[in-house]
């Protein structure tokens, strides 16, 4: 494989000394016969797509002027021609021993796709080739894993008329085999609740001599691999500082410990960490000029808080002593109109067991507000109507008109 634009070497051998060579190309974009001049070296470059195709060379003997046989073909492939496709790992690029692992490369473009696997010691390996159909996406299943299929994968894409023309490499992917070692702790310092502003750092250990640690978040890899320390207790352990603490922060963490001679091997993983962070957000920094400055910014909201409360419970407080106020008042009024209604009597009724006769006596009672006329006897009235206002009584004698003269 040649990236496009740079250069390649091909060299022919040949058993007995040869004179001169010649090297074709025998499929994809024919080129002119190119000549060694008497080396048998070649330089192709800097490539383009008209450069990928399969070769061949024959050599020149000194003593007959024949053409030696072909050379077995020697394929080149030219990289970069096309957009680079997609590559994803299903349903974790972390997978246990034994257990499958599917690998998707995907383009929208391209129809044709290779996979190809790389490994701790930098040997390239072509693990697959797949046609689709439609520009469908290619799955690649790996397993059952081992520590053999551990390493880095790409993928590259082609069309199916150019097969020697393919697509930029995709990123990379690291499937990892976990497992074949003990699992580390994972803890907190100060706690898994954390309030916002306050540093996080989270602390991977464990009794084995593991020499990297490694920290993910949701399967996510958050920190490069960092070398473990030795800890009072005996065991190797590392620290990932968080930084303040923010709700991003907020999810599950698990580490995992590896060596050094064997990085795609990672051991088994850690029990999970729940880290909360809580509390505002707008201030998540405290200055660097003043320790106290966090502190003191909190109490004005602190006092704030305790006066709205205060506040409302004298509110809730007078609310409630005018409601019970005003009923107490209604009660007495409620009273007061019983009484004076069952005080007053009724027409023919005789008030105090006084005579009769004096039914015929009719009493004008004014006020500077209402004019009523009552028929009563001569009870006094003073003392069941009192009245601040000037009252004026009248008498007439009923009788006197009907005398005789």
């Amino acid at each position: 494989m040649v990236p496009l634009g740079q250069t390649v070497t091909l060299q022919c051998h040949f058993r007995s000394p040869l004179k001169r060579f010649r090297l074709f190309k025998t499929d994809g974009t024919s080129l002119p016969e190119l000549h060694g001049n008497h080396f048998n070296t070649f330089t192709l470059g800097p490539v383009t797509r008209e450069h990928a195709g399969s070769y061949t060379c024959s050599g020149l003997s000194r003593s007959l002027p024949v053409f030696s046989r072909s050379s077995d073909p020697l394929q080149i492939v030219v990289t970069g021609v096309f957009t680079k496709p997609s590559i994803s790992a299903h349903p974790s690029p972390l997978v246990r021993a034994g257990e499958n692992v599917t690998l998707r490369c995907h383009s929208p473009l391209l129809d044709k796709f290779i996979l190809h696997q790389e490994n701790s010691t930098g040997h390239f390996q072509r693990r697959g080739e797949m046609l689709t159909r439609g520009h469908a996406p290619a799955d690649f299943v790996i397993g059952p894993m081992t520590l053999a299929s551990a390493g880095t994968y790409r993928c590259y894409g082609s069309l199916s008329h150019s097969p020697y023309e393919w697509s930029a490499p995709s990123d990379p992917v690291d499937i990892v085999i976990t497992g074949l070692s003990k699992k580390p702790s994972l803890s907190a310092q100060g706690g898994p609740v954390v309030r916002s502003g306050e540093n996080v750092t989270l602390v991977c250990s464990s009794k084995s001599t593991f020499d990297q640690f490694h920290l993910l978040r949701d399967g996510e890899n958050l920190e490069c691999p960092l070398a473990g320390g030795q800890s009072p207790h005996g065991a190797l352990q590392a620290e990932f500082p968080l930084g303040p603490g923010t709700p991003a922060h907020s999810g599950v963490y698990r580490c995992y410990g590896s060596f050094t001679h064997s990085p795609y091997s990672w051991s088994d993983s850690s029990d999970p960490l729940f880290l909360s962070v809580t509390g505002s957000t707008t201030s998540t920094c405290p200055s660097t000029m003043d320790p106290h400055t966090t502190e003191e910014s909190l109490l004005p909201q602190k006092h704030s808080r305790t006066w709205y409360i205060f506040l409302g419970l004298v509110i809730a407080f007078t609310s409630t002593s005018i409601i019970l106020a005003a009923l107490v008042c209604y009660w007495f009024s409620t009273q007061n109109h019983v009484a004076n209604m069952e005080g007053e009597p009724n027409e023919g009724q005789t008030v105090n067991g006084e005579d009769p006769a004096a039914e015929d006596v009719i009493y004008t009672h004014l006020n500077l507000r209402t004019l009523s006329e009552r028929l009563f006897t001569p009870a006094p009235l003073s003392h069941m109507h009192p009245f601040t206002e000037p009252i004026i009584y009248e008498e007439f004698n009923v009788n006197q008109d009907h005398a005789e003269p």
